[in-house]
């Protein structure tokens, strides 16, 4: 076995390597929590019909798994990615179509955030929380980072650690705005694809916020964090 390339290290660490004379992908996690959700959704998405990778071994805080093809929808044009964003929508639908497994965490608690954004002194923002769906199976970071593409064709939905059992419009609505800062197009092409009302979506968006708004203030880097505060305050004016 020979270590081929380095992928990421967000969560720890991602790599690909040979083994009997196939590429497979070793991501190793620090944070047990993170390790065992990610094996807990892939094993219950085995034979769902979305594209995702197939577990070959489990060790402590290391996952073995299958190489898929593709690359991140952010790799393309802008063009290409909004249009790659759309057509990831109705594979987001099916996921929340399918039962929740049991083992996954609960919901993020949006009330604990909304509280920890004022006590931090975060711009103001109008911080009510929506009216919730039933709990679905979600992917918890549904970003253009984690969903993989050749020529435009859905190939791979990577990196379940944050799976969670959870609103489906929160989830929409998160992967929707945060596409949408680096393109304001996106947030209609994912919530178009999906099938959801826009204004129910947007409803969501202060809370993301918060959220990313308490993420950098936390781990930065400083600039983000900076940049985001600015928007932010920009916003509540």
């Amino acid at each position: 076995m020979s270590t081929h390339l380095v992928l990421q290290g967000a969560v720890g660490s991602v790599r690909v390597l040979r083994r009997d004379g196939r590429l497979l992908v070793e991501k190793r996690m620090r944070d047990r929590t993170r390790h065992d959700t990610e094996v807990t959704a892939l094993r219950a998405l085995q034979g769902s019909g979305l594209p995702v990778p197939e577990i070959v071994s489990v060790e402590p805080g290391a996952i073995l798994m299958t190489l898929l093809p593709g690359e991140r929808l952010d790799a393309g044009t802008p063009d290409a990615r909004v249009a790659a964003l759309r057509t990831s929508a109705s594979l987001l639908r099916r996921l929340h179509a399918l039962p929740v497994p049991p083992g996954l965490p609960g919901a993020p608690d949006d009330a604990l955030i909304v509280r920890r954004y004022r006590d931090a002194g975060g711009p103001p923002l109008p911080l009510a929380i929506p009216e919730r769906h039933p709990e679905v199976f979600c992917h918890g970071d549904w970003t253009d980072a984690n969903v993989l593409a050749v020529d435009g064709e859905i190939t791979a939905i990577v990196d379940w650690e944050a799976a969670h059992a959870g609103d489906p419009m929160r989830e929409l609505s998160r992967a929707a705005w945060g596409a949408a800062q680096k393109d304001p197009r996106s947030f209609d092409a994912l919530v178009e694809g999906y099938g959801a009302d826009p204004a129910e979506a947007r409803a969501w968006a202060p809370i993301h916020a918060a959220e990313l708004w308490l993420w950098f203030r936390q781990a930065g880097p400083p600039e983000y964090f900076e940049r985001l505060t600015a928007q932010l305050r920009r916003w509540a004016g």
